[in-house]
């Protein structure tokens, strides 16, 4: 796998005019950010070993290097899952492509389910840490010693500084940003009634199927993190009668793509 990333990542930079330093992955229904770049040069996730395209309505499946409001950026439309039947170190390989290229602040993007009685859909949660017990670790195995030690520190993975200064544009742009917890499940199936009770017991506002290990392991790679969930419809139980899909999932996180998008745009702006 790390053979195939090398010889990706020369690819990249040769085709590339710079070398970025900041990276934004785009979860489901948000990809009209990725919409306003200047694209210099996109590659396919399926260019990874053992990747095929993604098959998931609301991801774009491909990186995107370009220039967004005069700064240059890296961009990934989409993710890989681990649901799609992918192991995690593939799930997490484009998250080490990224840091061979050279990115080191890493922004991540979601949709979620709330928890939280008091979020509502469309809500904008920043992540401030996470709950990963309920899905696979993507550091199991053999480690490799030139990407990060084998025993991470995971005390904060997403940078407080930055979610801070994240918290501070929403502030001034009137943009209401919550903050908490989020916690990945292995997906692809809704969680239960009685898993949602217990995962709110566990602290967690908002529930989703990715993201919490590619933090892991960009936290691993030494990389800064910050995350941004949007809430696109409460868990099962938390409204009564209430029955979830991907299509409402896809549709609410257009509507709040306006503020995601002035919010991103305003953090891009001032410090990349």
């Amino acid at each position: 796998m790390l053979k195939n990333l090398n010889e990706l990542k020369e690819k990249i930079l040769r085709n590339i005019s710079f070398k970025p330093s900041f990276a934004i992955v785009l979860g489901s229904g948000l990809s009209g950010l990725a919409e306003k770049m200047k694209v210099e040069y996109s590659l396919s996730y399926s260019e990874i070993e053992g990747v095929k395209t993604s098959k998931i309505a609301g991801h774009g499946g491909k990186f995107l290097f370009g220039e967004l409001n005069g700064k240059k950026i890296a961009v990934m439309s989409g993710r890989i899952h681990f649901y799609e039947g992918y192991d995690m170190q593939t799930v997490v390989s484009p998250i080490i492509l990224l840091k061979l290229i050279g990115v080191e602040t890493l922004f991540l993007t979601n949709a979620s389910g709330g928890i939280n009685k008091d979020f509502k859909s469309g809500t904008l949660m920043a992540i401030t840490d996470h709950i990963s017990t309920f899905s696979v670790s993507p550091l199991i195995g053999e480690n490799d010693d030139s990407l990060g030690e084998r025993f991470p520190d995971m005390s904060e993975v997403y940078n407080k500084e930055l979610t801070d200064k994240l918290l501070e544009i929403a502030e001034k742009k009137n943009i209401d940003l919550k903050h908490g917890v989020y916690l990945q499940t292995t997906g692809p199936n809704y969680e239960t009634k009685a898993e949602i009770k217990m995962f709110g017991i566990l602290g967690a506002d908002a529930v989703g199927m990715s993201t919490a290990q590619e933090a892991t392991v960009a936290n691993y790679l030494k990389m800064k993190v910050l995350g941004v969930s949007c809430v696109t419809n409460m868990a099962a139980g938390i409204i009564e009668g209430s029955v979830l899909n991907h299509k409402e999932v896809v549709e609410n996180a257009k509507k709040a793509e306006k503020d995601f998008t002035v919010l991103v745009e305003s953090f891009i702006e001032k410090y990349v």
